[in-house]
């Protein structure tokens, strides 16, 4: 494995060792009425994503065309979570989570450049 898919590797799978406790924590919470089935929507989404990134980490250059869906999927969170934040509707840690969501996206975002940079 090249170093740029050793780095793509690392950065895909930490990304999934953080997000599946993390999410799967959100089916523990008490949902307190039908409108949240959204929510819980977005959180199972979110942790089939996780095992997008543990494909990804397996074989970083075959699945190389897959990581700038994974930026998106970062985006989504991160952008949202901090704006509802900064704007009081949302709990500060909600925040937390977004820019370690939004840090996640940078680290993607390198790998990916990597892995191109690698293949020309």
């Amino acid at each position: 494995m090249s170093r740029e898919e050793l780095f793509a590797s690392r950065v895909y799978r930490w990304a999934a060792i953080y997000g599946i406790p993390v999410l799967a924590l959100s089916y523990f919470q008490p949902v307190p009425d039908p409108w949240h089935l959204p929510y819980l929507s977005f959180v199972g989404t979110a942790l089939v994503f996780q095992g997008v990134f543990l494909v990804i980490a397996r074989d970083p250059r075959r699945f190389k065309p897959l990581m700038p869906v994974t930026l998106f999927e970062k985006l989504c969170f991160g952008v949202p979570a901090i704006a509802f934040s900064l704007r009081g509707q949302a709990e500060a840690i909600t925040a937390v989570f977004g820019a370690i969501d939004l840090m996640l996206m940078v680290l993607f975002f390198i790998a990916w450049r990597k892995m191109v940079r690698s293949a020309a």
